[in-house]
């Protein structure tokens, strides 16, 4: 099989992960399809594969060299799409891409328009895999399980590239902030590893967000209008009331790079209550802490003025991995390498978002991100060049060989 037909197949499987079940993996389709990798890789003979009850999934390519030292590389992608659009039904279509928009849904009038999105003039003189605008692609991140699998394959037929032991592990609920809970970095026993998660051919990240998630419940009084002066306290104005002091200015939609941001994304109410739903974040960790004292503060001022008004549930999710990565900047090097010698110019980037690397970084397996190439996650505009799978393909191997070397 292919890598493209890989692809292909595994879109079709509904993996899309939800954060409101309490349980691991988060839906049924995500262990269907880490069930029907399990019986991929026993087909090509791996060894030491494992899938757990919670959707963790681990495979060894053993080592074809009695060459010692050779360390344990690991690479590992998720098996779950973004709850932000259906991963149902999708219908991938490849085209030649020439430039201008391309047509996704003429029923509909769906459009992906280099107007929009000219990152898409990059691709001209590409194939690109697109979505028929109803639902997302799924390359995130199955254009990444399906470079893992076909790199090795590929190095099961070409015994004469020599390598040491490589393991690979597909994991569930990445896309909810939970892929890493139950990674068993143990039982895994890569010596350092690389999650196959970024976009654009050529990021290679080993920087990402601080991250905090902020839940407000307000909580009003409410009286019959015709008689509220002076009694009604409407837990709505109170959210818009707060919301209107967090800084504007610092949001997703106003920063780039490095900048961090105070970002609401849950809003829900009635005049007895309300709750406002943030995540905040911040790639130094003085300045995320600054952040999370401004929500703080903020709260102990409205309570001030209207004692027991608001209540805070204040939770760190994730560090940035780079104080993990540091004392190890080899395996950047040697991706950096494996990059030049695949005919991709690196590009070193901070992630603005999180990544399973960054927990498993922590968790004493350090893990950098490397692109798979797609494009406009998340959302029905979603698609993947071709050639940057094939590039993405090539570092693995590439990454295996400078290993052995």
């Amino acid at each position: 099989m292919t890598l493209i037909d890989r692809f292909l197949k595994y879109v079709t499987f509904d993996t899309q992960s939800n954060d409101q079940t309490g349980v691991t993996p988060s839906t049924d389709g995500q262990m269907t399809f880490a069930r029907a990798l399990r019986d991929e890789l026993q087909a090509m003979g791996l060894e030491e594969i494992s899938l757990d009850d919670n959707g963790y999934l681990f495979a060894t390519l053993p080592a074809n060299t009695g060459k010692a030292n050779i360390p344990t590389i690991g690479f590992i992608a998720h098996l779950d799409t973004a709850p932000d659009m259906s991963g149902a039904n999708v219908k991938p279509r490849i085209v030649q891409y020439e430039g201008g928009p391309i047509t996704l849904n003429q029923e509909q009038n769906i459009t992906l328009d280099p107007e929009q999105f000219p990152e898409m003039l990059d691709y001209v003189g590409q194939q690109l895999i697109v979505t028929d605008g109803t639902t997302l692609l799924g390359a995130d991140d199955k254009a990444g399980i399906a470079e893992i699998i076909s790199a090795i394959e590929w190095l099961q037929q070409h015994p004469e590239v020599k390598h040491g032991k490589i393991r690979i592990g597909f994991n569930p609920d990445e896309e909810i902030g939970l892929g890493a809970h139950k990674f068993d970095v143990n039982l895994f026993g890569a010596d350092w590893a690389y999650t196959m998660d970024g976009g654009a051919i050529g990021e290679l990240e080993y920087e990402n967000f601080n991250a905090a998630g902020a839940k407000l419940t307000f909580t009003g009084l409410n009286v019959h209008p015709g008689s509220a002066k002076g009694k009604m306290v409407n837990s709505m104005r109170l959210a818009a009331d707060f919301l209107a002091q967090v800084p504007a200015d610092e949001s997703p939609e106003a920063t780039e790079g490095y900048e961090g941001f105070y970002h609401p994304v849950a809003l829900n109410g009635s005049v007895e209550q309300t709750s406002l739903v943030f995540i905040i974040r911040d790639h130094d960790r003085q300045k995320f802490e600054a952040r999370k004292r401004l929500i703080t503060d903020l709260v102990a001022r409205f309570n001030e003025r209207c004692p027991g008004c608001v209540a805070l549930e204040l939770k760190d999710q994730y560090y940035n991995m780079r104080e993990q990565i540091e004392p190890v900047m080899h395996i950047i090097d040697i991706a950096k390498q494996a990059m030049e010698r695949a005919g991709v110019k690196p590009k070193v980037q901070p992630i603005r978002g999180g990544t399973d690397g960054a927990q498993l970084s922590f968790k004493g397996l350090p893990c950098p991100n490397i692109f798979a190439g797609g494009m406009n996650f998340h959302g029905r505009y979603e698609y993947v060049p071709i050639p940057s799978m094939e590039k993405a393909m090539q570092t693995i191997i590439e990454i295996v060989r400078i290993a052995a070397e």
